[in-house]
Order: structure tokens, then C-alpha cells, then sequence
């Protein structure tokens, strides 16, 4: 399924920009960057796991609105780093609180909500 290789994907993604802006973190400084790199970094296993695991779409819609809520979030302190201004207003927040929900649902799907087919590879 396509969103199975978008999380996969994304996982691999979220785990080399966040390495690469941990050193640019370390060598230029700069507390947005840092940040950014922390949570692309503790996110992209959670990306690739819930792209191979396929146990349910609970699992799968929780992970999509975590990356949702990932880009909104990252893709704010970076704007605020690099261009000095806003991504939108509200725009961290906002992914804070997508984050938070996906973790949420990604809970949720323990108790087989939305069990994928038994003829699902």
C-alpha cells in the first residue's frame, strides 16, 4: 500500500535531516535547529515501524497525522531559524497538538481498532 512506503520513506528522511541538522546544530548553534533535529530524530523509527508493521489503520492514520504534526511543527522552527519568520501563526502548536493526537491513535490501535485483513502481506 502506498501509505506503507510513505511512512517507510518518510522514516529514513526524518532520521538523515534530523542527523544533519544535529551537526548543524552543533556547529552553527541555534536552539530551533537543535529541536527540529531532536524530533525528526526520536520520530523516524516510529515512521518506519508503522510502515512494515501494517497491523491496523488506526496504526496507519495515527502514524500519517504524527508526520503531519511533525512537519508542522519542524518545518515552523526551521522557517523561524532560517528565514526569520513564521511558517504560519499558530503553525507549532498546532503540529504540537497533531503530534500529540497521533500518538494518541497510535495507542488507540493496541486494542485492534481497525484490524488490517488477514490477507494483508
Amino acid at each position: 500500500m502506498i501509505a506503507d512506503r510513505i511512512l517507510v520513506l518518510t522514516g529514513g528522511v526524518a532520521g538523515a535531516a534530523g542527523v544533519a541538522l544535529s551537526a548543524v546544530a552543533a556547529h552553527a548553534g541555534g536552539g530551533n535547529v537543535g529541536t527540529a533535529a531532536s524530533f525528526l530524530l526520536m520520530h523516524a523509527p516510529v515512521f518506519v515501524a508503522s510502515g512494515l508493521l501494517r497491523v491496523n489503520v488506526l496504526l496507519r492514520i495515527g502514524s500519517l497525522v504524527l508526520l503531519v504534526g511533525l512537519l508542522l511543527f519542524c518545518g515552523d522552527l526551521l522557517m523561524r531559524a532560517y528565514a526569520g519568520t513564521r511558517l504560519f501563526p499558530m503553525a507549532a502548536p498546532t503540529g504540537g497538538a497533531a503530534m500529540i493526537l497521533g500518538w494518541l491513535m497510535i495507542a488507540g490501535s493496541a486494542f485492534g481498532l481497525g484490524r488490517a485483513s488477514p490477507d494483508r502481506p
